[in-house]
């Protein structure tokens, strides 16, 4: 049951990913981007996974110790939990660089593999992301928002 939640964890997320990825210009992309909503199918998983672990994932949060947070992730469910929520968070940002690469009219050429990236390693995707974006609001200053 865990390894199909786990599986089911992106399977929720994709269709949002390929929109933005695949249909960036579309009605339907922007507002489905514009809603945080879209990360509690993900979330309710992440409830459902984390249940059985929560007392070792508050020990392992509440107090970072390497070797708890190793055995928390060793087991199935605490594996799948962290999965989820990297999955909700990864979304979460996702869907911010695109309406940021919206809103500066930054090119889908740029931006569908900016998202690709993000979905794989989104840190490296927002280190990267973030000197673009800053270039790009020094040269649309109007796009700025206060």
């Amino acid at each position: 049951m865990t390894g199909f939640l786990f599986e089911l964890t992106f399977v929720l997320a994709a269709p949002v990913w390929l929109l933005m990825i695949l249909a960036p210009g579309r009605r339907l992309t922007e507002r489905v981007a514009a809603s945080p909503l879209t990360v509690l199918p993900v979330l309710a998983l992440y409830l459902v996974l984390v249940a059985p672990v929560l007392p070792a994932l508050w020990s392992a949060v509440s107090s970072p110790d390497l070797d708890v947070f190793r055995a928390l992730t060793a087991s199935p469910n605490g594996a799948a939990a962290v999965w989820a929520q990297i999955i909700a968070w990864d979304l979460l940002l996702g869907q911010w660089i695109y309406r940021e690469g919206r809103r500066l009219a930054l090119s889908p050429f740029l931006m569908s593999p900016l998202l690709v990236l993000t979905i794989l390693l989104s840190p490296i995707a927002l280190l990267l992301f973030l000197p673009i974006r800053a270039t790009a609001q020094r040269e649309h200053p109007r796009e700025q928002r206060a």
